[in-house]
C-alpha cells in the first residue's frame, strides 16, 4: 500500500498555485459521435448529484471514439453494493477512488490493468498521482480525474458581522463554538443520514490527536480500537458534540450545507463539495480553514483529500474502448470542463488550466500542496467491508450515544479482528 510520503505536498503537485450497485439503472447516455469500430461503452457511475452529474455528462459529449452509455446510480447505494456490483455484470468502466479503494479490488482480480493507459498519460501527472493509481502489484489500474480537500468551511460575510477570528488551536475552536452559540447560531453543522460524513471528523481528529501514521496503521487493521490513543479520539469528538447540529443520523449532507449557506449554522467540516449547495453568487463568500491543532506534535500537518477517477471493470465487453474513454478522462481538457462546472473539484492533471479556478479553489490546491500528510479518507484507506459493514453503524451508534465509548470499541474491534484476519 502506498502511503506517507507519496502523498506528500511536494509530490502531490498542485499545478499553478504554489509551483456502487449490482445492477446500475441506466439513467442517461451521452456521447460524442462514435468512430469506426468504437461501439458503445458502458460507464457505472456514482455521480448521483445534480452538479457532479451534469460535469461527467458534459465531458462525456466529447469524446469522439466511442458511443458511451452512463448508468447513474445513488452515490452511497454505488458505494455499498461495489463488491457485487463487479463480481456480477459491471459495466465496461466505473467511477472509483485511488489509494486502498483501487487496490483491494485490484488484488481480487477484478479490475483491468491499464499500464499501458499510463504509458501515454503518465507524463500529465505527478509521481504522487500516479502511487495512488498503482496496485500492490507495480501496475496501474486507476485514471485520477479530480480531487478536493476536507476543511472547515464558513461564510465569510458572517464572521466578518459578527467578528469571528480563525481558530488555530481545538480550545479556540470550542471558545469560538461558544461564542457562535451565545449568538445564537448553531455552531457547527453536521450530518450522517448517509454514513459516510461522520468518517471525516472522525479521521482528521485521530490525525491531529495521534498523527498520520497512527490513523493510517489503523485503516490498515493493524492497530486495536480499544487503544487508549482511539479512545481519546472518541472522547474529543464527545466533548464536541455539544456545538454539533442535533439529529444528525437522521440529516444529509446536503440540508447540512444549506443550513451554513442560509446562515442558521457558523462551520462545517466536510469537503470542498459544499459549494454545490451554494447559489453561484454566494460562492466567493464561501471559505474554510484547516482543522485546528489538538497535538502540538502533529499540528495540522494533515489533509484528507480524495482522489475520484476511473477503472475498468474485469468483465468490461469493450476494453479498448474503455481505455480510449479513461484517456479523454485524463486529458486536461477534460478535467477543466469538470472544475469548471463543479465549483467543488479540483484538477488531478498537472497540465489542467487553472487560471480559471474560484478563489476557493485556489486555496484548495494550495491547502493540499502545503500538506505534509494526505489521507484519501475512512471509508478509502480501509476495507471496504470493513467501511461499510462496521464504521458507518459505529459512528452512528456513537451520536446517538456518545457516552458508551467503550463498549463501542470493544464492538468494533471485534469485528475488526474477524474482518482483517
Amino acid at each position: 500500500m502506498l502511503r506517507g510520503s507519496l502523498l506528500g505536498a511536494a509530490a502531490f503537485g498542485v499545478p499553478a498555485i504554489l509551483a456502487g450497485c449490482s445492477n446500475p439503472a441506466e439513467q442517461a447516455a451521452p456521447g460524442g459521435t462514435a468512430s469506426a469500430g468504437g461501439g458503445t461503452v458502458t460507464l457505472g457511475s456514482n455521480a448521483s448529484d445534480e452538479v457532479p452529474k451534469k460535469s461527467l455528462e458534459t465531458v462525456v459529449k466529447s469524446f469522439t471514439q466511442a458511443q458511451v452509455k452512463i448508468n447513474t446510480v445513488d452515490h452511497n447505494t454505488f458505494q455499498e453494493n461495489i463488491n457485487r456490483y463487479l463480481r456480477g455484470t459491471p459495466d465496461d468502466a466505473f467511477t472509483w477512488f485511488a489509494g486502498y479503494r483501487m487496490q483491494f479490488f485490484a488484488e481480487q482480480g477484478l479490475a483491468v490493468d491499464i499500464s499501458d493507459v499510463w504509458q501515454e498519460i503518465g507524463g500529465d501527472y505527478t509521481p504522487a498521482f500516479k502511487a495512488a493509481s498503482t496496485g500492490a502489484d507495480g501496475k496501474q489500474y486507476f485514471v485520477p480525474f479530480t480531487y478536493y480537500p476536507w476543511a472547515v468551511f464558513y461564510r465569510k460575510s458572517l464572521w466578518r458581522e459578527k467578528g469571528y477570528e480563525i481558530p488555530k488551536t481545538l480550545d479556540e475552536f470550542t471558545a469560538l463554538s461558544r461564542e457562535m452559540k451565545a449568538d445564537g447560531l448553531i455552531p457547527i453543522a453536521f450530518a450522517d443520514k448517509d454514513g459516510w460524513p461522520a468518517m471525516g471528523t472522525f479521521d482528521i481528529v485521530n490525525m491531529r490527536t495521534n498523527g498520520y501514521d497512527f490513523h493510517i496503521s489503523l485503516m490498515a487493521g493493524k492497530e486495536s480500537w480499544t487503544d487508549p490513543r482511539v479512545k481519546q479520539v472518541f472522547e474529543t469528538w464527545r466533548g464536541l458534540m455539544e456545538h454539533h447540529q442535533t439529529g444528525a443520523n437522521g440529516r444529509t449532507w446536503q440540508e447540512a450545507a444549506q443550513s451554513l449557506q442560509q446562515k442558521k449554522t457558523g462551520m462545517y467540516l466536510l469537503g470542498m463539495f459544499v459549494a454545490q449547495q451554494f447559489p453561484e453568487d454566494e460562492r466567493d463568500d464561501l471559505d474554510f480553514f484547516a482543522f485546528p491543532e489538538i497535538n502540538p506534535q502533529f499540528g495540522q500537518d494533515s489533509v484528507e483529500a480524495p482522489i475520484d477517477g476511473y477503472m475498468i471493470s474485469a468483465k468490461a465487453k469493450n476494453v479498448e474502448g474503455a481505455k480510449q474513454l479513461l484517456k479523454h478522462f485524463a486529458a486536461a481538457s477534460s478535467q477543466n470542463i469538470a472544475t469548471g462546472l463543479d465549483p467543488g473539484t479540483l484538477a488531478a492533471s498537472s497540465k489542467a488550466d487553472t487560471s480559471g479556478y474560484s478563489s476557493l479553489q485556489k486555496r484548495g490546491a494550495e491547502l493540499v500542496s502545503q500538506a505534509a500528510h494526505i489521507s484519501q479518507f475512512l471509508d478509502r484507506d480501509t476495507r471496504p467491508d470493513f467501511a461499510s459493514t462496521v464504521m458507518i453503524p459505529a459512528f452512528q451508534r456513537f451520536i446517538g450515544e456518545p457516552d458508551d465509548i467503550d463498549a463501542l470499541l470493544k464492538d468494533i474491534e471485534a469485528q475488526k479482528v474477524n474482518i482483517f484476519r
